[in-house]
């Protein structure tokens, strides 16, 4: 068995359906079900018995430890955290607590769990530890991509936030020898991304008739990676990682907001026209931009290929293509998750940018 943190989320429930679609290998799934959590994203595990979910805190020692013993899992695969740079910016100490004192709680309990075991389980254990780009800071237009060892830089509460789990999990393999793994990763997309990020939220808000908001000149460029490709990286990474390392995981897609916009818009316009004939162009709107906006990602991920034999199998044109058809088909899935409180924050981030812009 594997244990998954954060596993009704993004990224963590795309990789809990991807791994019992490929082995029987049971997933204990524990999410504390916050507003981005959704065991909606994980329906057709419903009676399986290979998937275990648990509604606990990460940062419940008590809880993560009585787990870990009853359990005995072989890994952990740690996604659970905040992660979206708005609402860091807004109320930072949510993304201190989970990010920082959650990943800390966590890895005390596994640190125990792992110092009582048999030596050939202790040999076999594995931390998987899944952060982000951000990290690493801002790039100028000619810099060369991040790699494992650029120095770290975070400019936004949430970077920050997982820059210090970052360091927490290098400190535990370095003082107590725990067997983690760490990858960062670029921008992903894909299916069951909820709709505040830049993707969804453009295909949502096109297909509802509202404003396609991009912040500032719209130039900020971001490396894009397919959630399908991330997640076997992961697993990847998993199985034959060295211990202790960081492996960057990107999708060498270099690409401006504003030009993924475009792309959006051009994609909707074939596959989902809009009833006036008119293009979805038409609803770009621009927005005063987010304090502290980095200017550029780009992540290095000959590291991953080279020791791995990882590499992207989608193409930015392909995975955006499957993940629009996606949206296109799962209609239901969005309309269930844009609840009241979800639609209060996007107001009051969003609404107040476009007044602002109009005034300009």
């Amino acid at each position: 068995m594997i244990l998954v943190t954060g596993g009704a989320g993004f990224i963590g429930a795309n990789f809990v359906l991807d791994w019992l679609a490929r082995n029987d290998e049971p997933v204990l799934n524990v999410d504390k079900l916050t507003y981005a959590g959704n065991l909606g994203n994980l329906s057709t595990l419903d009676g399986d018995a290979r998937h275990l979910f648990v509604h606990a805190d990460i940062c419940d020692n008590e809880a993560m430890a009585a787990l870990l013993a009853q359990h005995r899992p072989r890994a952990i695969v740690h996604f659970a955290a905040e992660s979206h740079v708005d609402r860091s910016i807004h109320g930072p100490a949510e993304f201190i607590r989970t990010n920082v004192n959650g990943t800390f709680s966590l890895l005390e309990a596994a640190r125990q769990y792992w110092g009582a075991l048999g030596a050939a389980d202790k040999a076999a254990f594995r931390f998987l530890h899944v952060s982000t780009d951000e990290v690493y800071g801002s790039l100028g237009p000619n810099d060369p991509p991040f790699t494992e060892t650029t120095p770290y830089a975070p400019n936004s509460p949430y970077s920050a936030s997982k820059a210090g789990s970052d360091h927490l999990v290098r400190a535990y393999h370095h003082t107590y020898g725990m067997p983690v793994l760490t990858t960062n990763c670029s921008n992903n997309y894909g299916p069951y991304h909820f709709p505040e990020k830049l993707i969804p939220l453009m295909i949502t808000n096109a297909l509802a008739g509202k404003a396609l908001p991009v912040y500032g000149d719209g130039q900020q460029v971001r490396d894009w990676l397919y959630v399908g490709d991330h997640c076997a990286a992961i697993r990847r990474v998993l199985e034959a990682g060295r211990t202790g390392e960081v492996y960057n995981v990107g999708g060498w897609n270099e690409k401006a907001n504003l030009d993924v916009v475009h792309t959006l818009c051009d994609l909707l316009d074939a596959l989902s026209p809009r009833a006036d004939g008119g293009s979805y162009r038409t609803q770009i709107a621009y927005v005063t931009d987010r304090p502290g906006h980095d200017r550029r990602y780009a992540i290095d991920a000959r590291k991953i290929e080279r020791e791995l034999g990882w590499k992207p199998a989608e193409t930015f044109e392909t995975g955006l293509r499957k993940t629009v058809q996606w949206y296109l088909s799962h209609q239901e899935w969005v309309a269930n998750i844009q609840s009241g409180a979800y639609l209060k924050w996007m107001e009051s981030n969003y609404g107040q940018r476009l007044a602002q812009s109009a005034l300009a």
